[in-house]
């Protein structure tokens, strides 16, 4: 039997976007694309498409977008297309059995973590949060809960110290992309070595929201600069000083711990006890942090060191 395969493939953000990519560029047909419907988004709010079925567009890839997968006629439609394998990443919907089990040899999902480490919906963010120094791809074989599937694959990727959760969604979703490629085969001959996953060892990765992104300056140093590179660039971590008597929102973009300063004994947290062009200090619940880049609110990001040509946080406590 042929290893060309029959695949649908089914994602929506950015992520998802190099695998499919891949995918068009290897000797394996993409029969269809599913991706979310399209939803109003910009200043407009105009209908616009996901950046999956951009794609798919370009290449005369059939697309579908359905509501659910739920729906009986949607399942029919899918099987219909009478594919040897889904490749799922990132796609936002749930996938029932009869969708699960349509394919000739399942569906399969691109997860950006070492599973069972980080289950859910954002690994890549809650790794740098968590201080994990290695994160990867985990090619999974998709049942019916949440990212507890066997592992078929697994490419290991390095969190260092700068990365922000913008820079290491850009390296895991080239690495997806790899890492699919190269299992496909395997797949396909159904020779994979299959791993279960130790459901001890698994953790879960909440879905990111605003109202977390506001800084706790009783949290130490070492977890809100942690913060502020997982949430750059959604949904930034923020804080609030006041302006000319009225609270204002101060966006962080970037930070550091300062080393070999000790705050006062007793001193407010959030308070700001320095200022430099190398940028702003803070005091937290454990150690400095040093604000290295921001945003105030209804301006562009900028340097601490722009910031202070104009304004002044010293002695003001952060809220």
């Amino acid at each position: 039997m042929s290893n060309q395969l029959r695949i649908i493939y089914a994602g929506t953000p950015d992520f998802s976007v190099a695998a499919l990519q891949a995918l068009i560029a290897s000797s394996h047909e993409v029969v269809a694309v599913y991706t979310q419907p399209d939803r109003p988004a910009g200043r407009g709010r105009d209908l616009q498409m996901s950046p999956v079925k951009q794609v798919a567009l370009k290449h005369d890839i059939p697309v579908y977008q359905p509501v659910t997968l739920r729906d009986v006629a949607a399942q029919q439609e899918l099987r219909a297309l009478d594919a040897d394998l889904m490749v799922v990443t990132a796609y936002g919907l749930l996938l029932p059995p009869e969708v699960l089990q349509a394919p000739r040899l399942g569906c399969i999902n691109i997860h950006a973590s070492l599973l069972p480490r980080w289950r859910g919906a954002a690994p890549i963010q809650r790794a740098i949060q968590a201080g994990d120094t290695k994160t990867g791809i985990t090619i999974m074989q998709m049942d019916e809960g949440l990212d507890t599937g066997d592992i078929l694959a697994v490419a290991e990727c390095d969190i260092s110290a700068k990365d922000t959760g913008s820079s290491l969604h850009d390296k895991l979703m080239t690495l997806g992309a790899e890492t699919l490629v190269s299992a496909l085969p395997g797949i396909a001959a159904k020779t994979v070595k299959v791993v279960k996953q130790d459901d001890a060892n698994a953790c879960y990765a909440s879905k990111l929201n605003k109202a977390e992104a506001r800084v706790n300056w009783s949290q130490s140093a070492v977890e809100i600069e942690r913060l502020i590179r997982a949430f750059n660039a959604w949904p930034v971590a923020y804080c609030e000083y006041d302006k000319r008597g009225k609270p204002s929102k101060l966006r962080l973009w970037q930070a550091e711990v300062v080393t070999g300063v000790s705050p006062a004994a007793g001193a407010d947290a959030g308070k700001v006890i320095a200022e430099s062009a190398a940028g702003i200090d803070v005091i937290t619940g454990e150690g400095v942090l040093r604000i290295t880049e921001l945003q105030a609110e209804g301006k562009r990001r900028m340097s601490s060191a722009d910031f202070l040509n104009a304004n002044s946080l010293l002695d003001q406590i952060l809220k």
